[in-house]
């Protein structure tokens, strides 16, 4: 069988960057299990996966649009540090979640200085070009309770 719309897909990935650093894999771990066509995977490995089937090996490189999106400096905003009641101390690093005008957004702190703070609503991965080396260990036809939640369920996916 193939990847196609509604089939699920098991696969084993190593993401790099372009600098070749490992940012995620699952070697030695279970593989990543997504309903194909459901969008639960950044479509620009999707969109390669597409008519694959199980044994296949491929390399896909995905460009910042078809992945996590380009780097919106829009996103990046300067706040008071009064801004984060009840947090003791606040460092370059840490995450919160924030309301925006598009609904609820999660935010990295990248730069504290004196009262203010910098934070990055963009997804740490936006701008980057993503390097996967995939190889698909599975392919089957989703059951209709995955197609109508549209996520996997059971082993490598989502459970009720």
């Amino acid at each position: 069988m193939q990847a196609a719309e509604n089939s699920v897909v098991s696969m084993h990935y190593t993401l790099t960057n372009t600098k070749g650093e490992v940012l995620d894999s699952s070697q030695g771990g279970d593989p990543l299990t997504y309903l194909h066509g459901a969008g639960n995977i950044i479509p620009g490995l999707e969109k390669a996966l597409a008519g694959k089937q199980a044994g296949d090996k491929l390399q896909v490189t995905v460009d910042p649009a078809e992945g996590y999106g380009v780097h919106d400096p829009a996103l990046v905003q300067q706040v008071p540090k009064r801004a984060f009641q009840g947090v003791p101390s606040i460092e370059p690093g840490m995450t919160f979640h924030a309301q925006s005008s598009q609904g609820p957004m999660r935010v990295t702190v990248t730069a504290v200085q004196g009262d203010m703070v910098t934070v990055d609503g963009n997804h740490p991965l936006a701008g980057e070009t993503l390097n996967f080396d995939v190889e698909i260990t599975e392919v089957r036809a989703a059951t209709l309770e995955e197609i109508a939640h549209g996520h996997v369920h059971g082993p490598g996916g989502h459970h009720h």
